[in-house]
């Protein structure tokens, strides 16, 4: 018997609604969320017993997408859905990243939270339901969470800040931020902008944040109606004779270690460490216990010299950025590459240009169906000195290099000044820190260097935290390896010297407040400005000319109803101009037809091809034709692909012609004037008014080539396909 439970509340304008006893009644929790017709399934299941040899939250999200919630069917021939597109791989990071940190890190059963969109009116985003259902499906199982949590967007159309704007009102938004908080505070940031200051940034937080109360209390009411006991977690066993000896091994080389600027030296001495404390103490306490406690003190004396000494591991000044270095011009055959040095952090990024047909087609449940712009960013082994297996981008690379493609989005050319469809691919070479920003620099040096006409320049940085149990707090600028393992906060921020781009907000905390954002926000601008004015002295704007190995663009407009002309029957015409002229061509419902080839002779060839297949005859003009039929009373010549006028016998000669065939034979190409196009839209032309107006003929461009004007009274040759010598005619004679 269904016992379904159902609560509402208004957001935005519209009704949110949880519902819970409906479906999906064997996990430990599930509910439905729906906003407007975006319907999404949410629900959590936890194993009975705790997962052995694990020292981490066994916490998994999976985001499963199905299309027929969009009315679609999914493409390809096996017409099921596959692996996670990358939208999906997106939301489920949305998903993991405000839920964990509010979950105790001392659980060891696995838990798995699934979200299986289940209708997509393709105008308000599931992914904001998926946080708020995640949310309810563990506030009201027998997990301790300590939430609810809750998720909005927020926009910025015409200076005024919009609650859950529609997926088609982002397309004018100047931002699209979501905010993920609990009653006291942010747990996540996740944004694309462009170039919006810090102000509006910190008031479309605040006004998040307020908008997520409403959902919490909402999520409230349903944890109190059906919610379940929490499971007490027992307390972890460590002897309390372990402590004293590693404190008594360690002693101060610890400290020693972490006043090592080096890291490789650091990291050496680390394992030094670790393998004495093994080897003095493995053989009376168990090994998990010995690297936990040598953990907790490590996490001690860099938090303690951080926040009482402002001494950071390698020296440096809290808001100090690491040594910086910009190069460009790497590769020799690449359309454009960059490479971008933070001491001991280091991306590659390379440019390829390719024609509007390259685009990335979309089989997603959103508006999009293509994108001109694509990021892709690899994190290789050797980039941390590991050994690893190298598979298919997992969704750290996913999620980093879609970061890295929304911050650079709004410094593009718009397609209708730049017909290219751009990829970059960021290669991590060496990673200390923070590579998603520096894929964001190198990627822009990329473009410059590769000629894009991008608006600016765009840096990225990523700032960390520090807190302490007695409420102090240190703000860490350009954050290394080691201090995001043991720090606080993750905030990257990319911009311009006129605003951010992208944000993207992780805590370890149950929350920051918005004392600790604005003062982030601030410094990492500071640290912004200084990086763009470093990667400034290498090059200021983009080259004027793209490389010389990327495709040439030609832009040509035509008739929209001439399309079909261009396009030939089942594309018979198109297919023969690219296979003639080796170009690409695409053509928009608009008329505009964009010609690509990396030889301009070959591009001019195709404009030449494509300019008088869709030119209209006109009256008085002058043509080079070929002769397609013979008749007793005159020829028939094609002046432009697939028209034909009559020259009739009288017409072409300024004598008396008896025989058409004594003037020209089929395949012959004449120069001919249009003298009529009757009613019935029949051509007439005329050899013979060419001659008679030869002296006074200008330069006339033919079939897209310069045709020198004539000598008075010389009659043009007639060349004839058989390869034989222009034939020889008597003088001219009038009758």
């Amino acid at each position: 018997m269904i016992n379904a439970q159902l609560f509402e509340c208004e957001v935005g304008g519209r009704t949110l609604s949880i519902e819970t006893g409906r479906l999906a009644g064997q996990a430990s929790g599930a509910v439905t969320v729906r906003y407007g017709d975006t319907v999404v399934l949410v629900t959590v299941c936890v194993s009975d017993e705790p997962r052995e040899g694990v020292d981490f939250l066994p916490l998994t999200i999976d985001y499963e997408e199905r299309l027929y919630a969009a009315g679609k069917i999914p493409g390809g021939f096996i017409r099921r859905e596959g692996r996670p597109s990358q939208e999906a791989i997106l939301a489920c990071r949305l998903t993991d990243r405000p839920l964990r940190p509010l979950l105790p890190k001392a659980w060891r059963r696995d838990i798995q939270v699934i979200v299986t969109v289940l209708s997509a009116d393709q105008e308000n985003d599931p992914d904001i339901l998926a946080v708020i259902g995640g949310s309810t499906v563990l506030a009201m199982s027998e997990v301790p969470f300590y939430g609810p949590v809750s998720a909005v967007h927020i926009g910025y159309i015409n200076g005024e800040l919009i609650l859950n704007p529609t997926l088609a009102q982002l397309e004018d938004s100047q931002l699209d931020l979501v905010v993920a908080s609990t009653k006291e505070a942010i747990v996540m940031v996740e944004a694309g902008a462009r170039e919006v200051s810090e102000d509006v940034v910190i008031k479309a937080i605040r006004f998040g944040h307020e908008a997520n109360q409403d959902i919490i209390r909402l999520q409230e009411q349903l944890v109190a109606a059906c919610g379940k006991p929490k499971v007490e977690i027992p307390a972890a066993e460590i002897s309390s004779e372990l402590e004293p000896q590693v404190s008594e091994i360690v002693g101060e080389r610890l400290t020693q270690v972490l006043s090592g600027s080096d890291k490789p030296q650091r990291e050496k001495a680390f394992s030094a460490l670790k393998e004495e404390l093994l080897e003095r103490l493995g053989g009376s306490f168990p090994e998990r216990d010995i690297l936990s406690v040598f953990d907790t003190k490590v996490r001690t004396e860099i938090r303690t010299n951080i926040i009482d000494r402002a001494q950071r591991v390698s020296g440096r000044r809290l808001d100090e950025i690491r040594p910086i270095s910009c190069e460009l011009e790497l590769l020799p055959r690449t359309h454009g590459s960059g490479l971008f040095t933070r001491e001991r952090t280091q991306v590659l990024t390379i440019t390829t240009l390719g024609s509007t047909r390259q685009e990335q087609q979309l089989d997603g449940l959103g508006i999009e169906e293509s994108k001109r712009f694509i990021h892709h960013y690899n994190f290789t082994p050797f980039s941390s000195g590991e050994v690893k297996r190298i598979g298919t981008p997992g969704r750290r690379e996913i999620g980093h290099g879609a970061l890295a493609e929304r911050a650079i989005i709004p410094i593009l050319p718009k397609s209708e000044d730049f017909p290219y469809t751009i990829r970059l691919v960021s290669e991590v070479l060496s990673s200390s820190g923070s590579t998603s920003m520096a894929s964001v620099c190198a990627s822009s040096l990329s473009l410059m260097d590769a000629g894009v006409p991008i608006k600016r320049a765009v840096a990225g940085i990523a700032m960390g935290l520090v807190t302490d149990e007695k409420g102090n707090y240190a703000i860490l600028t350009d954050i290394e390896g080691i201090e995001d393992a043991y720090g606080d906060m993750d905030f990257k921020v990319a911009g311009t010297t006129e605003g951010i781009t992208a944000l993207q907000l992780d805590t370890k905390l149950r929350g920051v407040g918005f004392e600790i954002l604005e003062k982030a926000l601030a410094q990492a601008r500071e640290a912004r400005l200084f990086i763009l004015s470093v990667m400034q002295r290498t090059i200021a704007s983009s080259r004027p000319e793209i490389s010389p190995h990327a495709p040439r663009i030609y832009k040509i407009t035509v008739s929209p109803d001439k399309i079909g002309t261009v396009i030939g029957p089942g594309g018979k015409t198109i297919r023969a101009i690219t296979e003639e002229a080796k170009v690409t061509i695409d053509i928009d419902n608009d008329g505009v037809v964009l010609i690509g080839s990396p030889d301009e002779k070959s591009a001019r060839r195709a404009i030449e091809i494509i300019e008088n297949l869709t030119r209209d005859v006109e009256v008085g003009v002058i043509y080079t034709g070929k002769v397609m039929r013979i008749m007793n009373f005159g020829a028939f010549v094609e002046i432009l692909p697939g028209k034909e006028g009559l020259v009739h016998i009288s017409e072409l000669a300024d004598y008396r012609v008896a025989n058409v065939e004594d003037e020209v034979k089929v395949g012959d190409e004449i120069t001919v004037k249009v003298i009529e196009i009757d009613h019935m839209g029949r051509i007439n032309l005329s050899r013979r008014a060419v001659l008679d107006d030869s002296s006074k003929m200008p330069e006339t461009k033919i079939r897209g080539t310069e045709v020198s004007k004539y000598p008075p009274r010389k009659r043009p040759e007639v060349r004839h396909n058989q390869g034989r010598n222009p034939i020889k005619r008597p003088p001219s004679k009038r009758y």
